[in-house]
């Protein structure tokens, strides 16, 4: 993508909405590689713990707010690349979907091509003009005006790693709550590694992933709902029994929780936080496709083994057991260690730790003489 005159430490990538979750990763694929990073972010001073993920100077926060098109065209300025990162998961006063995926994602779009960049924008598996969900559609008109500037569109599906909203969440909730109760518990999901998107657009900053086509990134294994909060349970040791709702009943509990999220002035725990879009997501699977699949736009596509869920979880979810990372250290040594401190050579009884016997070179002497 990025012009063959510069090397990669003279060339600055912007980085839309890199203070998030997939940001960190993201971030760190590109410091690694020698590119000076511009964070844009709304909030620069939530963005210095990316700070330790380069080099002194690499990477720099500047506010961006994708609703002020003057913010995004500065953001832009002088970029050899851009990255697209930002989405949200709710509707919260102006930052709407219409607003940041579908307007903001246009605003980028145009910035960076009036700037002569190239373009990486992020989606989400399950983007369709026509669904029933706002969400969807927004992510869907975002990728319109990305592939329109030639963007590389990558649409991951549902992602884990250290400080997701996935696995964590059903942690959280199986730590406080009796019954797990599930609506979409039969919806498939085909869950990928952050680390795995993050190299995956690196690569694309890079140059080589072809533009103007959509990736779809799932990792090696598709599961259910259902399985994927069995599987939560099993490695936090909690049981709860897991309520399976249909859409009617989940679209109720989602008006409570809203009514409740909108009575607490949006104080409720995000853990717990339903929306009635999201339940219309839940109904359709989140799986790469065939299509995409045989075209090869996907993670083994591009030459990246996607990693196991199974390999990465368990390491953040051990402190939602009962007694957290603690558990683990009683079970290290599950038989007393052996006393042998080193193997005789010369086939004599090795040395052996005796308590309550007296070692040093006294006891050496003694046994001389």
């Amino acid at each position: 993508m990025l012009g063959a005159v510069l090397t990669r430490t003279q060339q600055l990538v912007t980085v839309f909405g890199g203070s998030g979750f997939l940001g960190r990763y993201v971030v760190r694929s590109l410091a690694q590689r020698g590119y000076r990073i511009r964070i844009a972010v709304r909030r620069p001073d939530l963005a210095g713990h990316l700070q330790p993920l380069g080099k002194v100077g690499q990477i720099h926060a500047v506010q961006a707010n994708l609703r002020h098109r003057g913010s995004v065209e500065h953001a832009v300025d002088r970029a050899d690349a851009v990255v697209n990162l930002v989405g949200i998961l709710r509707q919260t006063g102006r930052q709407t979907f219409g607003a940041v995926q579908a307007d903001g994602a246009a605003g980028v779009a145009e910035a960076a091509r009036a700037a002569g960049a190239p373009l990486v924008h992020v989606s989400a598996l399950g983007a369709d003009p026509d669904s029933a969900s706002l969400y969807a559609r927004s992510k869907a008109d975002g990728e319109a005006a990305a592939l329109a500037a030639g963007a590389a569109v990558f649409r991951p599906s549902l992602m884990f790693g250290p400080g997701d909203s996935s696995f964590n969440r059903f942690g959280s909730l199986a730590r406080v709550m009796p019954v797990l109760p599930l609506v979409g518990a039969d919806t498939r999901f085909q869950p990928v590694y952050a680390a795995d998107v993050g190299e995956a657009i690196a690569r694309a900053v890079d140059g080589d992933v072809p533009a103007g086509r959509v990736y779809e990134l799932g990792g090696p294994e598709i599961r259910t709902l259902q399985e994927l909060v069995a599987y939560v349970l099993e490695q936090t040791e909690r049981r709860r029994p897991i309520l399976k709702l249909s859409p009617g009943l989940g679209r109720i509990q989602a008006i409570v929780m809203e009514t409740l999220d909108l009575l607490t002035l949006g104080l409720l725990p995000n853990e717990l936080k339903l929306t009635r879009d999201q339940v219309l997501l839940l109904q359709h699977d989140n799986v790469v496709s065939p299509q995409a699949e045989a075209e090869g736009r996907t993670l083994q596509g591009l030459g990246i083994e996607p990693t196991a869920y199974q390999a990465i979880v368990p390491a953040y979810l051990i402190r939602f057991r009962a007694a957290g990372q603690f558990d683990a250290g009683r079970l290290a040594f599950p038989s007393p260690p052996p006393d042998t401190i080193a193997p005789d050579e010369s086939g004599a009884r090795g040395a052996h730790l005796r308590p309550g016997e007296p070692v040093g070179p006294a006891v050496g002497q003694r046994a001389a003489r």
